[in-house]
């Protein structure tokens, strides 16, 4: 459905993008590549078929560390003739614009090229570092990585469709973020389409030993065969989750809904790209505890996927109204006590980030500034969490009934388009602020949107299981022996242990982790959350015999949300610097780019 009429046309300029200010956009990809692990490199061609424009004289892509061979017109009756190119002068961040000029006729721009090994958006998996034991690839696009393995209009706010054919060793399963095979193909040869338009950063590859299993007619499960029993185990409810987005805010309008289970690298805790999620192994915790992780991933399917932010300045479109979506799917299956736990732990996330941004800081105003910056840096709970607080305010004064007629009627309008903020504020005034005098004033609109810091009316969050957690606290505070709770413990959830670990006091010496750990066994737990909340403690401790486990943590996941506050904690000590860095250098060849970005950063400073 095409934008109202009523609603202001806004095309901010994407800072990020040197082809979101093209005259020309692409609308269509033919993709057409070999991956060769011996040498880490995609190799072939991008056909981009270009709207048609009387005016435009040039054609722009982002390119990022890219090996441009050559460049080709292709005509109406596709013809394919040699032209012209030229890059720009790189930028660390943003790459290296590529500029071909256009000749009278030209329908499409074939462009050859191949990757460099380094390529930030791919990551390379000798068999150790997998489940199994063959090599294995996976692609992290967002948010401008895209440009770092295809030729492409790197911006959010551009939409195409695609096609590609891509070619792997024979014995190696591939996948995209578009239809794709549950069968390996002998012959290594694999096509694929997205008929539906995305942006650049949902465009996803991955090739692995990789095996399917299917959850119901439209749900299944991807994963390495060693890891698929468990896979198929922890996301059985997996259908359950899309009918309950649907009820809440409408069809799903992706066809299938898959998961791919990465190996332990992958930075992140999902990717959205869109009929293929893509998730971290460290969420099969064994109880289905931690798959609230999915709900959001799948949540994107609508926020972000459907209606997405145009720029990364509006970062908080998708993510905001994801969290919430994420947290009323987990209520309509788990119910309101579980949901309030993910609240809780969410809101106090938000604090603690308000306190390292700085509070009058504005990289803590939801839209954000981020020109001359990577837009990685807005990928922070400013945009989850303080965004999903904006929506719980508004359903405080509201009523869900309301917001809920809101937020459906705003994804049916606006699906596969961009949305940036003022184009989304003119709309939330038209449809609910204008029609109730004072509503905006009691919502303080400008303060969450272009203000720092939560604002003072933003609703308290609470959580019944969690008041058990803390009378837990104040027993044990009160000198009640950690075994006697054990019997209180016993039906615990891992976020009602994270809560717990999150409530300890951070002065505990050595002897009385070792008393926790004899009644809860923390080292030992398979849950990462916990280890995440329990690893700190044994760090500014010395707590000797948790230090085996963290380091190998360290060494085996990749998930930068874990890895971040550890390393913060290890380099916190006097002499953590050192082993911090020894851990690290031994590690960093595990993780992504996009891990190693903030790593390297957070540990310049090494011995």
């Amino acid at each position: 459905m095409s934008t109202p009429a009523s609603l202001p046309i806004s095309l901010p300029t994407d800072p990020h993008s040197y082809a979101g200010s093209s005259p020309i956009r692409a609308h269509h990809l033919a993709l057409d590549l070999t991956v060769d692990f011996e040498s880490r490199t995609l190799a072939g061609s991008a056909t981009w078929h270009l709207a048609p424009s009387v005016a435009a004289t040039e054609v722009v892509f982002d390119t990022r560390d890219l090996t441009i061979e050559k460049v080709e017109h292709i005509d109406e009756t596709g013809q394919a003739l040699e032209t012209a190119f030229s890059l720009d002068a790189p930028d660390p961040t943003l790459g290296q614009a590529l500029r071909v000029p256009l000749a009278p006729g030209t329908t499409a721009l074939r462009v050859h090229y191949h990757t460099a090994p380094t390529a930030a958006a791919l990551q390379w998996l000798l068999p150790a570092q997998t489940a199994g034991s063959q090599p294995f690839l996976f692609t992290q696009s967002q948010a401008i990585l895209a440009r770092t393995w295809l030729p492409c209009q790197d911006s959010p706010g551009i939409r195409f469709t695609y096609e590609a054919r891509v070619r792997v060793p024979a014995h190696l399963l591939a996948l995209m973020s578009a239809e794709n095979p549950q069968q390996l193909n002998a012959t290594g040869a694999y096509h694929f389409r997205m008929s539906q338009p995305i942006p650049a950063y949902l465009m996803a590859l991955a090739v692995g030993d990789l095996v399917f299993a299917p959850l119901s007619n439209r749900t299944g499960i991807y994963a390495e065969p060693a890891t698929l029993p468990v896979a198929t185990h922890e996301f059985a409810d997996l259908e359950h989750m899309v009918a309950a987005a649907e009820e809440l805010y409408g069809p799903y309008r992706w066809e299938r809904y898959d998961l791919l289970v990465l190996p332990p690298s992958f930075p992140f805790g999902g990717m959205e790209n869109p009929r293929l999620t893509f998730v971290t192994p460290t969420i099969l915790a064994g109880d289905r505890s931690l798959t609230s992780l999915v709900a959001h991933e799948l949540a994107h399917s609508w926020s972000g996927n459907l209606v997405t932010n145009t720029t990364w300045n509006d970062f908080w479109l998708n993510e905001g109204f994801t969290v919430y979506f994420e947290r009323r799917i987990m209520e309509h299956l788990y119910g309101r006590e579980y949901a309030d736990m993910l609240q809780v732990l969410g809101r106090a996330a938000l604090h603690h980030t308000i306190a390292e941004i700085g509070v009058a800081s504005p990289d803590t105003h939801l839209h954000l500034a981020l020109a001359g910056r990577d837009p990685d840096e807005g990928l922070t709970e400013i945009a989850y969490e303080k965004g999903c607080s904006l929506l719980l305010t508004l359903e405080a004064l509201i009523g869900r009934p309301r917001l809920d007629t809101f937020i459906k009627e705003y994804f049916a309008r606006f699906s596969f388009q961009a949305m940036d903020t003022a184009t989304f504020l003119h709309y939330l005034r038209a449809e609910l602020l204008d029609k109730e005098p004072g509503l905006e004033d009691r919502l303080q609109l400008a303060a969450w949107v272009d203000g720092p810091g939560l604002p003072p009316n933003a609703p308290a969050v609470t959580s019944h299981r969690f008041e058990l957690v803390d009378d837990a606290l104040a027993r044990l505070k009160s000198g009640t022996s950690p075994i006697t709770l054990r019997a209180d413990t016993a039906e615990w959830s891992s976020h009602e242990w994270v809560y717990f670990l999150q409530g300890l006091p951070p002065t505990l010496t050595a002897g009385q982790l070792e008393t926790l750990e004899t009644a809860f066994h923390f080292t030992t737990s398979g849950n990462a959350e916990i280890l995440t909340a329990w690893f700190p403690h044994t760090i500014r401790a010395e707590y000797a015999a948790a230090a085996p486990a963290l380091e190998k943590f360290l060494r085996h996941v990749g998930r930068r949300k874990f890895l971040v506050p550890l390393y913060r904690a290890l380099i916190a000590r006097p002499d953590g610097a050192a082993r911090a860095w020894a851990i690290y250098k031994e590690a960093r060849p595990n993780y992504h780019s996009v891990a190693t970005g903030t790593l390297d950063a957070l540990l310049a400073a090494r011995p």
